[in-house]
């Protein structure tokens, strides 16, 4: 079984049970957040990846912080999968015709008034990516079984304008992957058990 057979499987036979996050906003969310869409490319390999960026900490939102490359939704996209798709090209020049769309995952809302649509997608191993300096400090591959492992998601606590939140943390390396992102590939963890 392939790689993209495996993931396609795996989605379809967990598409009905409830992920564990679907915001990180307390209470219940009423009104519409800003359309957004994030691809999660895994590297079709022995041993899969998967490529996140690091946002520059010159950017006025979420500086220095890891994501999928991804943003909001503009007028001109047919769809989320073709924003997630736009938005891998324009941050880390992958082509949108070299990713294999498995399908998509559990929406997740963001304090910040954001609502994603996380996009899975299967890329060849060791593509050429060239970060949009304006946008992405650094695009890098970690490995999906190490962002998978329960063992590596931690749950923090934070007291932010005066209410505490919880969120969560991935340590790989001198890398921090926490908030939104962690809490998607949490979601993708239990998609793909």
């Amino acid at each position: 079984m392939t790689l993209t057979d495996l993931l396609r499987h795996k989605l379809a036979a967990t598409a009905n049970e409830e992920v564990p996050y679907q915001n990180d906003v307390r209470g219940s969310v009423t009104q519409p957040g800003t359309a957004a869409a994030v691809l999660i490319a895994v590297t079709d390999r022995p041993e899969p990846g998967l490529i996140l960026t690091m946002r520059p900490e010159t950017m006025r939102r979420h500086p220095g912080q890891i994501a999928f490359p991804g943003g909001r939704v503009d007028p001109g996209d047919v769809d989320e999968i073709a924003a997630a798709l736009r938005e891998a090209d324009e941050e880390i020049a992958l082509p949108p015709s070299t990713v294999e769309i498995i399908g998509t995952l559990d929406r997740y809302r963001t304090i910040t008034g954001y609502d994603i649509l996380p996009v899975l997608g299967v890329v060849a191993p060791d593509p050429v990516l060239v970060p949009h300096a304006a946008e992405v400090a650094a695009v890098f591959e970690v490995p999906l079984a190490f962002v998978l492992d329960e063992a590596n998601l931690v749950e923090h606590h934070a007291v932010l304008n005066g209410i505490e939140r919880s969120f969560l943390e991935i340590t790989w390396g001198e890398r921090r992957i926490w908030g939104a992102t962690a809490a998607i590939i949490a979601n993708l963890a239990v998609r793909l058990r």
